[in-house]
């Protein structure tokens, strides 16, 4: 048995055996093939990955061909478009032509047919020339520049796409290659054209610069010599020019060729002047207007109150107000122009001594008048020969004669004259003053210092002029101001709430000082040498200066304070449109004015705020530094002007609400009145007692407002009396009714109401309500009614019956015993 077994487990093991190893051969084949197949996949694989790669490297190739395209045709538009606007540069070479004419014309009598010496004047007006030209030359130069850069960026920008790296790998495909060079070709046609006049721009652009860059050097160049020159006219000033006026001189161009080029530089410059400073100018104009504007509204309001036939010499402003507001416009605003030349002052001097002397006319007497006049003639004379810009043996001659005539004329009127007759006897001394500088220059003349006699004339007789410009200037203000406290007894808002009681009959103080420094340098002028210190004083005002990373100048900060304060003016001129019940007389015009009037606080608030950041813009303060600023003030705001914020938002919810108006009829906490203004702190309220109640916007906005004009300006009025008993009652009923609907004043819907109120001790008590059309009349209504009712109910015998009371006395028997005994 064990055999046996032993037989079968080893039969079973080689059986096991030879399975075994069938498997393992059956798989080893498996995994052959296995094998194979794997390969293969890896290969296939692998060769998908780079045609993948390849077909997505060629795709982003076609991506980036397309981008760089469509970028290359985008820049060829925009220079495209950019040579259509670009500049003219057949205007720009004639007006250098132009610009090279007028220099040349500039440096007539210096730079060439130059006399035996320069004279200030010539070296004054062609340097002023000279710098017109000059910024001219430099606008242009920067325009061109500009230009020049615009275009060598397109070419740069048009270039460097066009050599980018995609553009130059092809496809491997022969049909999208076809397709890529059809679009290089068509890409090439579109650029080539673009290219080439952007070529031949910048060759035409770069030839004009050469010419700009070549005039502004000469004209830097000329304006450095005539500085030279200037300086050594000064220094030489009272060192010999010219011969003594009787010798003969080397020197000798027509007196005519040297009168046309010097009428021609004056014109030139007066127009380069203007062209320059056309702001000013029509700042100029615009105050003469807002000037005759006034005095002509206060003639108008005070011919309404009195007469011009009155005191003729206190109203000469009312009754020359044109010529008045020129005199007054410009003594004072000439200064608002910077370095103006002697052409644009003579002219704005000569047409204020010409209004001045038809207010003469009347004023001043006959002789005086004939003095004036005369030295008049004589200044304009002196402008005349002052805008003679060489010398020449006749000019000479000419200043010769006006310098002496000067000095007779003037030693006359100091010795012989009727002083007794003048107003103002200081006028004297400038018209003394004129003659001592009239007879040196009459010294100067005569032995060969030209520039000296010729400055020493012009300022003699302009210093008298000017003089008494001023001070007519000064007495036409005085007499105005004397004129509107006399009119305006109150505050208005027509005038800007200018209170004349605190301004006062005359001019204050700082206008004196600033007419006195006006006219030393007005004189200084005329020197060389107040050049020389004025000019170190504007470079202060305009030197850099460094306040931690903020750069400003003196002339910056000089300009911010301006610009606010014409901000504030103008904000208050803005008042102009609110009521004012002294200039409004018709009730149309007064509602048309009350209704812009409520959005006044919208419009002041909107121009302080522009203003404000105009000033800032003007000062160069950038946009992150004032968000500082008004970071700072939040915080000041939350920590101490809690009470200023919240009038200022209560004054904008009134404005926008509209709960009251300017010109309203309102009631806030007993206490009545219109409303005057509407402010950004307060409000004013005009009482009947004839008081100005400021409350502050909160307090307004929180209290119990009564508004009389927002319900029609209509109001309920009541009447209290009573009648004796026996009365008849409906014949007093149709009495009264019918008086009431009588009167204009008493609306006749809500018709009048008769109501018996009750049976009093002594009377019948009746109350009567009526509405009357307008509140401001409804006591005076009311009054006249209890009048009528006493005569309506006299004339028909009906009784008001005085208060009584009947006592009766009741005595007891004991009481009249007593009595008896006592008798």
């Amino acid at each position: 048995m064990i055999k046996a077994l032993l037989a079968s487990i080893f039969l079973l093991s080689a059986y096991l055996a030879n399975a075994t190893t069938l498997k393992l051969r059956a798989d080893s084949l498996q995994d052959t093939v296995r094998h194979d197949f794997v390969s293969k996949m890896k290969r296939f694989s692998e060769q998908s990955a780079i045609k993948s790669s390849q077909e997505l490297a060629a795709d982003r190739l076609a991506l980036r061909q397309n981008e760089v395209i469509e970028s290359v045709k985008k820049a060829t538009q925009k220079a495209k478009n950019y040579l259509k606007r670009g500049i003219d540069t057949l205007a720009i070479q004639q007006e250098l032509r132009q610009l090279s004419t007028w220099h040349q014309l500039a440096g007539d009598g210096i730079f060439t047919n130059q006399g035996n010496t320069h004279t200030n004047r010539n070296l004054t007006t062609s340097y002023n020339i000279l710098t017109v030209l000059a910024n001219s030359v430099a606008s242009r130069k920067s325009h061109v520049d500009r230009y020049q850069t615009d275009l060598s960026n397109f070419r740069l920008q048009i270039d460097s796409l066009s050599n980018d790296s995609a553009l130059f790998k092809f496809p491997s495909d022969s049909v999208e290659l076809t397709k890529y060079l059809q679009k290089i070709v068509v890409l090439a046609y579109e650029v080539s054209p673009v290219d080439s006049a952007l070529k031949v721009a910048i060759n035409n652009v770069q030839v004009l610069q050469n010419q700009i860059n070549l005039e502004a050097f000469k004209l830097a160049s000329n304006q450095e010599e005539i500085n030279v020159f200037q300086q050594e006219v000064s220094d030489k000033l009272f060192q010999r020019e010219f011969v003594n006026i009787w010798e003969q001189t080397d020197f000798s161009r027509p007196f005519r060729e040297i009168l046309s080029f010097s009428e021609i530089k004056s014109w030139l410059v007066l127009r380069f002047y203007v062209q320059s400073h056309p702001g000013k100018v029509f700042i100029f104009i615009s105050m003469v207007g807002i000037c005759l504007f006034y005095i002509r509204s206060l003639r108008k309001l005070y011919l309404t109150n009195q007469s011009l036939a009155g005191n003729t010499n206190s109203q000469l402003i009312l009754r020359y107000p044109l010529l008045s507001a020129l005199i007054i416009i410009s003594c004072v605003f000439q200064f608002i122009f910077p370095s103006p030349p002697f052409i644009f002052s003579a002219i704005l001097w000569i047409c204020a001594a010409l209004s001045l002397s038809f207010i003469f006319q009347t004023f001043i007497s006959t002789y005086w008048m004939r003095v004036w006049l005369f030295i008049l003639i004589l200044f304009t004379l002196a402008c005349l020969n002052n805008l003679i810009l060489q010398a020449s043996r006749p000019e000479r001659w000419i200043m010769l004669c006006l310098a002496t005539v000067g000095f007779v004329f003037g030693s006359f009127i100091i010795l012989k004259g009727r002083h007794h007759e003048l107003r103002e006897r200081w006028i004297l001394y400038p018209i003394g003053f004129m003659a001592l500088l009239a007879l040196a220059s009459v010294a100067a003349n005569v032995f060969g210092r030209y520039n000296l006699s010729k400055t020493l004339l012009m300022a003699g007789y302009s210093n008298v002029v000017i003089a008494i410009l001023f001070l007519w200037t000064v007495r036409l203000v005085n007499e105005g101001l004397t004129l509107a406290a006399s009119v305006y007894t109150h505050q208005e808002k027509k005038l800007f709430f200018l209170n004349y009681n605190r301004i006062g009959k005359k001019a204050p103080t700082f206008f004196y000082a600033f007419l006195i420094i006006g006219w030393f340098i007005l004189f200084g002028k005329h020197f060389y040498a107040f050049r020389q210190i004025s000019d170190p004083f504007k470079d202060f005002l305009s030197e850099d200066r460094s306040l931690g990373d903020y750069t400003f100048t003196i002339n910056s900060l000089l300009v911010f304070i301006i610009i606010m304060v014409l901000t504030t003016v103008v904000s208050r001129i803005v008042s102009f449109f609110a009521a004012d019940q002294q200039w409004n007389g018709r009730p149309s015009e007064q509602e048309k004015k009350l209704k812009i009037g409520s959005w006044l606080l919208l419009i002041r608030i909107t121009i302080i705020v522009l203003g404000l950041f105009l000033a800032f813009a003007a000062v160069g303060i950038p946009m992150d530094r004032i968000t500082l600023i008004l970071g700072a003030l939040g915080v000041g705001i939350g920590f101490g002007l809690q009470s200023l914020v919240n009038n200022l938002v209560s004054g904008l919810v009134i404005a926008f609400e509209k709960p009251l108006n300017v010109g309203d009829l309102v009631e806030v906490g007993g206490q009545g009145g219109t409303v005057k203004s509407i402010g950004f702190r307060s409000s004013v309220i005009s009482t009947s007692e004839g008081a100005d109640l400021v409350l502050p916007n909160g307090d307004l906005l929180n209290s119990h407002v009564t508004n009389w004009t927002s319900g029609g300006f209509k109001k309920r009025m009541t009447i209290s009396v009573g009648i004796a008993y026996g009365t008849d009652l409906e014949k007093v009923r149709s009495l009264l009714i019918d008086k009431f609907s009588g009167d204009d004043r008493i609306l006749k819907y809500p018709a009048p109401l008769i109501h018996f109120q009750q049976f009093n001790s002594s009377s019948i008590d009746i109350n009567i309500f009526f509405w009357v059309k307008n509140i401001k009349e409804g006591l005076t209504t009311k009054s006249d009614m209890i009048v009528a009712i006493d005569k309506l109910f006299k004339a028909n015998d009906i009784v008001i019956p005085f208060p009584q009371q009947d006592i009766y006395l009741h005595q007891t028997q004991s009481e009249e015993k007593e009595k008896g005994e006592t008798l």
